[in-house]
């Protein structure tokens, strides 16, 4: 058993979101699909300083976390911003600042 299964569900996916945004590459795409307002068919590399291998991978990422979608287009893979996934990763996050919040009556 992987050390991550002793863990419940949530926690496991609030590690997954922290760990595909502890990328700088990783926010600079979101963020670019999220300002752009629209599914972005052809090269994000010319938005990165990063080779295209390098953003093919942390496309890959966001992907697997359900933070961004890519459909094939032809020879062309047309990425947006899966509002779906990103409200439950802010979802997660609330989640978690509520908790916060609360411990703060806390007098340690």
């Amino acid at each position: 058993m992987a050390k991550t299964e002793l863990f419940n569900e949530s926690l496991q996916q609030s590690a997954a979101y922290f760990k595909v945004l502890s990328h700088p590459a990783r926010l600079a795409i979101i963020n670019y699909l999220i300002e752009s307002g629209t599914c972005i068919t052809g090269d994000i590399t010319e938005e990165l300083p990063l080779s295209r291998t390098t953003v093919s991978q942390h496309l890959q990422e966001l992907k697997d976390c359900n933070l961004i979608q890519g459909t094939v287009n032809g020879a062309k893979v047309n990425y947006c911003i899966n509002s779906i996934g990103l409200e439950d990763m802010i979802s997660e996050l609330r989640n978690m600042a509520a908790k916060l919040e609360k411990s703060k009556s806390c007098k340690c």
